[in-house]
């Protein structure tokens, strides 16, 4: 498994992902990730729909916070054709509190708590944090990746309007 030495940053200091990087065309891999019920989801659980994933190092953090209450924001305007996952390693019960807490209602939180295989898959995970990085991905209906915003460092927010508008151009 190939890892990326200096790939982003946190607060300035390099940090080091392990993975491939995932790619504009690539198919999308499969995960088993785990619902707040803790009952497994996979890529297919998702078929037929547009899928932005958002990846972030944890619900209990301030920018986490800020990207998944703004992505919850935007569902409202997307429609049924459009699913948005948010990806951490988070307990599952934690996501669940989190998310009440917040009325979290549009967004689907993921978590790799179990094995971190997504992050190692998506190449995402912060070998050392043990956390996932922050990234947005935009998956089309037949799971192609159709856009990648690797955020270079992990206490910035992400260019939603650019992940919202390749959303909208699959539909």
């Amino acid at each position: 498994m190939s890892e990326r030495e200096g790939a982003i940053t946190f607060k300035g200091n390099p940090m080091t992902l392990v993975g491939d990087e995932i790619k504009v065309g690539d198919k999308a891999p499969d995960f088993k990730l785990h619902a707040v019920d803790f009952s497994a989801k996979s890529l297919a659980d998702y078929a037929g729909k547009v899928k932005i994933i958002s990846v972030i190092p944890s619900l209990d953090t301030p920018v986490c916070d800020a990207q998944t209450r703004h992505f919850n924001t935007d569902a409202a305007a997307l429609g049924d054709d459009v699913v948005i996952l948010t990806v951490s390693v988070d307990l599952p019960p934690a996501q669940k509190r989190w998310c009440g807490a917040a009325g979290i209602d549009a967004v689907e939180c993921l978590s790799d708590y179990y094995d971190h295989s997504f992050g190692k898959d998506y190449g995402i995970r912060v070998k050392e944090l043990g956390l996932l990085g922050r990234e947005v991905l935009v998956v089309d209906k037949d799971d192609t990746v159709k856009y990648v915003e690797l955020v270079p460092e992990i206490a910035q927010e992400p260019n939603y309007a650019a992940a919202i508008d390749a959303a909208k151009a699959l539909l």
